[in-house]
């Protein structure tokens, strides 16, 4: 018989400290040549090991063979300069050094396949690969040659079906594109995102998802939240054209935050991954309050469409706390599961 409420994480997991600088986005590797291959397997069987012993149900890589969620993926395309970068507004909140694209962008070899064998070898549970989604990837370069959104985010679509494909023969169960430009480009979601993310999953058996997060728990995204006033109502103009769409598992952020959980009600007939873990504090829920988040999610989405979740990665976490956070997940999901076999 299926699990209920099976849980998973939205992505990222910290590294260990000797792979990378922790507790840092886009930290440079401390190894090098083979000693970073081995180097990056260890931590991949570690973050595993974490999941597992805290219960979690839909294991993950925890992004420990990669720098970023995003660039990892595009520094393995053909037409992108990482030399001469470019200083652009990522998510109009934040400046960051990006690469830029110069030429006809395409998939040249296999970006994580290897890793995605490797991760399956080591576990017989469900696995879940995240990739960026193609609206993200646009946002997150600086775009020299299409010069064209929508024209650059079908090629890149493109690309990351070719590389889906591979991930669902690896054995992948679950193939989720992070999206949190989603939560920022609102027009552009309904005029061409949900169609390019659609292009992405073109052809996949496998179970598809996108996260739609407002952010990891870095200064300019708390900064950012707290213009968004009282409730956080993104979801409302997104969700009904995400609902029609063929993805399988929407993947957001609730607990914590000041969306209103009514809009869970905009996705019927979807699964939902409700992220009942805030990353962007360092207090460590108990599991009563991710059960809270639960139940109150359970008002709008069936219990077998439900999978508690992380609101986002925790990559910029410590090791300690996020170990903490995962606990409290598995455990607030299990009362939760027992209220509703009783």
């Amino acid at each position: 018989m299926k699990k209920l409420l099976p849980t998973s994480t939205a992505g990222s997991l910290p590294k260990p400290s000797w792979l990378a600088e922790p507790e840092k986005l886009w930290s440079p590797w401390k190894l090098e040549g083979e000693a970073l291959i081995n180097g990056k397997q260890d931590a991949l069987r570690i973050t595993l090991q974490e999941q597992e012993r805290a219960g979690i149900d839909i294991v993950s890589d925890g992004e420990q063979t990669r720098q970023h969620f995003v660039t990892t993926f595009i520094e393995n395309l053909s037409g992108v300069d990482f030399e001469n970068k470019k200083t652009v507004r990522i998510r109009n909140r934040y400046d960051a050094s990006v690469p830029g694209i110069v030429g006809p962008v395409s998939r040249q070899k296999p970006v994580f396949i290897e890793d995605a064998k490797f991760l399956r070898s080591q576990t017989n549970q469900p696995i879940k690969w995240a990739l960026p989604g193609p609206m993200t990837m646009v946002d997150t370069l600086y775009d020299d040659y299409y010069k064209d959104r929508k024209k650059l985010a079908f090629e890149f679509a493109k690309a990351l079906n070719e590389e889906a494909k591979e991930l669902e023969a690896a054995g992948v169960n679950i193939i989720q594109f992070d999206e949190p430009a989603f939560n920022v480009f609102l027009d552009e979601v309904n005029e061409w995102g949900i169609e390019a993310l659609e292009r992405a999953t073109e052809g996949l058996k496998c179970e598809t998802a996108v996260h739609i997060c407002y952010g990891y728990g870095i200064k300019a995204n708390t900064d950012w939240k707290k213009t968004l006033g009282e409730e956080w109502r993104h979801y409302e103009q997104t969700f009904p054209a995400i609902q029609k769409s063929s993805i399988d598992i929407v993947s957001l952020e609730c607990h914590n935050g000041r969306v209103p959980f009514a809009v869970l009600g905009l996705l019927k007939g979807k699964k939902v991954m409700v992220g009942a873990i805030d990353v962007a504090t360092d207090v460590v829920e108990t599991a009563e309050e991710v059960a809270a988040t639960l139940r109150e999610a359970l008002k709008y989405v069936e219990a077998d469409k439900l999978y508690p979740c992380t609101n986002c990665g925790m990559a910029p976490l410590s090791r300690e706390l996020a170990r903490a956070k995962l606990d409290a997940l598995a455990a607030g999901a299990e009362i939760v599961r027992n209220e509703l076999s009783t």
